[in-house]
């Protein structure tokens, strides 16, 4: 099976060979600029010594420092990680915002590592990849098995060694030590943002519409709630246990409520079981895979039964299954223009840690709709000029941008 870095290749090729890019650039662009592999031991709670694994990798770092999450889960690849990092760089371009794409992680169970086991790892990676980080080289954020709490050790870690504060180390940390309001439900809100956008596309009406939501960590529990608040009708929800459905509507806040009581959704009162499976292909007018790669394949795409896919994760969608959602007029809102509120938030993090100046609500959301609906509506024009789909169309005017720097930049020497 084609891995995810292979897919990000098939998706950059398809963009690059409408664009005509040259030989040179083409090479450049799709091979990253540096990647680091790190083995260290992490001094566990019983007095024992294990060993880990993590990565750090930047893809293309010209249009400004590189910015990606660092993720803690068993499946954390090297290769995957490329992927990752690359998507970053077009996400960054797509909301032009001056960041280029990198990702990092470390392969672990955090569910089965107690808090302090979690810091130690935390701090002994930070230390590992310190070379490689810093406010103007590389700023990373929670991702999937990270959190604020996370983001808080790096950032003390590399403060502690160099001597200073810096809080703009990291974005997606706490508050109070330099966090942006609403960036945790920043990549939520910017999801429903881009539905909103969406269904003006169709000549749809979010009121009422039916939404499906795979995945219900922080991005799928807050668009659903963020959906329900502006009318839509949530029928359907899942994690890694299952899902549950009922045609009538569900409450998203019961449903976090159940969740954080059980450890799952399913078992939720006055919904009926389905698997993950067979939740993706219930009929809906929009479905939003929020959990992880390679959920949508050529296997289940023919029987998915909706009106738009919304992106809510990396990578959902393999290049087959997009050909077949394109032949079948499903409209696809891809993840490198649906879910980049979270970056853009991060963005506006790392300004406001700049400045030492921060915003509130208000000023956050106000600006997050403006590079939402700018990106949405360019990546709009580009599908129509070119007379392509939504994905291939965010990826030209992402490929654009990061070409044009780096041809203005030139070669050194």
């Amino acid at each position: 099976m084609p891995s995810l870095y292979d897919h990000a290749l098939q998706q950059f090729s398809r963009a690059a060979d409408v664009m005509h890019l040259d030989d040179g650039l083409r090479e450049l662009l799709s091979t990253t600029k540096r990647d680091l592999e790190v083995h260290f031991p992490v001094k566990m709670s019983n007095g024992d010594v294990q060993m880990f694994t993590g990565f750090r990798v930047h893809h293309n770092i010209a249009r400004g420092p590189a910015k990606g999450g660092i993720r803690y889960h068993p499946a954390v690849s090297l290769e995957d990680t490329r992927a990752l990092a690359m998507t970053m760089t077009w996400k960054c371009a797509v909301a032009n915002i001056p960041f280029g794409g990198g990702k990092g992680g470390v392969i672990c169970d955090p569910k089965k590592l107690s808090n302090m086991e979690l810091e130690h790892l935390t701090r002994r990676y930070t230390t590992e990849i310190e070379n490689m980080l810093g406010p103007d080289r590389d700023i990373p954020a929670p991702d999937v098995g990270t959190n604020p709490q996370i983001m808080a050790w790096i950032m003390d870690t590399y403060s502690l060694h160099k001597g200073y504060t810096i809080t703009g180390v990291v974005t997606g940390k706490p508050e109070f030590i330099g966090g942006s309001r609403l960036r945790r439900e920043a990549t939520a809100l910017g999801v429903k943002m881009a539905v909103e956008e969406a269904v003006k596309i169709l000549r749809m009406k979010l009121t009422g519409a039916r939404v499906v939501i795979q995945g219900y960590g922080n991005v799928g529990s807050t668009t659903a709630l963020f959906l329900q608040r502006a009318g839509a009708k949530i029928i359907a929800v899942s994690d890694s246990r299952g899902g549950i459905v009922n045609a009538r509507g569900l409450n998203p806040q019961k449903i976090a409520a159940h969740k954080e009581q059980s450890g799952s959704v399913v078992g939720f009162k006055g919904a009926s079981a389905v698997t993950n499976s067979e939740m993706l292909e219930l009929p809906c007018d929009i479905l939003i895979p929020a959990a992880l790669e390679n959920q949508i394949t050529a296997q289940n795409a023919p029987r998915i039964q909706t009106k738009i896919l919304a992106e809510g994760a990396n990578a959902p969608t393999t290049p087959d299954a997009d050909a077949i959602l394109r032949d079948r007029r499903v409209l696809v809102v891809p993840d490198i223009l649906t879910n980049i509120g979270g970056v853009t938030v991060s963005y506006f993090e790392w300004v406001q840690d700049t400045q030492s100046l921060f915003w509130d609500d208000q000023e956050v959301t106000t600006r997050l709709r403006a590079v939402m609906r700018s990106a949405m509506k360019e990546v709009l024009a580009v599908s129509k000029k070119y007379k392509t789909d939504m994905r291939n169309a965010a990826m030209i005017l992402a490929l654009d941008r990061v070409a044009q720097a780096t041809t203005i930049r030139g070669i050194y020497p």
